[in-house]
Formats: C-alpha cells, sequence, structure tokens
C-alpha cells in the first residue's frame, strides 16, 4: 500500500476526533466510592459484606495452596528426577530474580510519572500529595508483589509436581499418577 495514501487516511479518520470539542478530562483518582454498607449487589448482599466474602476466599485460596505444596514435597520421588527438577527450579528462580530487577527498575520509572501526574499535573482535591503519592506506590508495590509471589510459588510447585508426577509414572500402573497427593485435598 502507498505510504501517503495510508498517511491520508490515517489523518482523515483522526481528523473529526482531534477537531471534535467535548473533550472529558477524568482520572481514576477522581472517582467517588460509594459507601460499600449502603451499596447493594447480587440482590441484597451489602458491598462491605461482599468484600468481606471475596477476602475470605482469597484466604482460602491461600490455604488450600499451601495444603498443596505441603503434599507435593511430601510425595515420594526418585533421587534423580529430584536433582533434575531442582535444577530446573533453580534456573527458573534465577531467571525470576533477573526479572524482578528489572521490574523494580521500570517500576522507578513508572514512580517518576505517577509521582509528576498526581503531584503536579493533576494532584487529589482536598488531599495532601505526599499522603496521594504514598499511598498510589505502596499498592502499586503490593500488585507487583503478589503478582511475583504467584509466579514464585507456581514455578515451585510445577517442579515439584513434574518430578513426582514422573515417579509415580515410573511404576507402569496409571493409577498413582492420576492419585499423586496434589489430585486430593
Amino acid at each position: 500500500m502507498n505510504p501517503l495514501r495510508l498517511l491520508s487516511a490515517a489523518v482523515c479518520g483522526l481528523l473529526p476526533l482531534l477537531l471534535s470539542e467535548s473533550r472529558a478530562l477524568a482520572s481514576e483518582a477522581s472517582l467517588v466510592l460509594p459507601d460499600l454498607s449502603s451499596a447493594k449487589f447480587l440482590g441484597d448482599v451489602a458491598g462491605n459484606r461482599l468484600l468481606m466474602g471475596g477476602l475470605v476466599i482469597c484466604v482460602l485460596g491461600m490455604v488450600f495452596g499451601l495444603v498443596m505444596y505441603k503434599q507435593l514435597k511430601g510425595a515420594s520421588v526418585h533421587r534423580s528426577m529430584r536433582e533434575i527438577s531442582e535444577l530446573i527450579y533453580e534456573t527458573c528462580k534465577t531467571y525470576l530474580l533477573t526479572q524482578g530487577k528489572f521490574i523494580l527498575v521500570l517500576w522507578a520509572f513508572i514512580a517518576i510519572i505517577i509521582g509528576a501526574y498526581f503531584g503536579w499535573l493533576s494532584p487529589v482535591e482536598g488531599k495532601p500529595v505526599a499522603l496521594t503519592l504514598s499511598i498510589i506506590l505502596l499498592f502499586s508495590l503490593v500488585g507487583i508483589a503478589g503478582s511475583y509471589g504467584v509466579a514464585w510459588f507456581g514455578i515451585r510447585v510445577n517442579t515439584f509436581a513434574n518430578s513426582r508426577t514422573a515417579f509415580a509414572s515410573l511404576k507402569g500402573m496409571p493409577h498413582p499418577i492420576y492419585a499423586i497427593r496434589c489430585a486430593r485435598v
């Protein structure tokens, strides 16, 4: 396709958008959250009760994950399979540590942009800039740490499960593979 023709099509397509006068300036920080105790969801469930129910489910998921981790760690495994599993885990761990350092460098750049936006360009009205920035930056780190922890846990559990399942398959009977402890609660 002709580059000039492509450029003219892009300009003609964007021209109405650029010339329109209706522009909305809004931010997530300017959203007004309702009182969760007065908001009703799913018929007659109060918002704060729904939120607490979600947190309970999160805690139950963490407990389930830890139980599966303990059961997998205690499952029988051949020594050489365990060594290979540990080698794979150490390789993945090295990669994850390197990736974590890179993510923190990216976060530092993003933190500068967040600081400029909420500290200078569009501070939250009625709130101290230092408090707003601290909360935003803290919870961005909490989110990154949560994702990082889930990735780490997934790598560890996966390496445990792979070596234990491989060992169970050596016995030549299909049932032990399906009956490995990670399938039982």
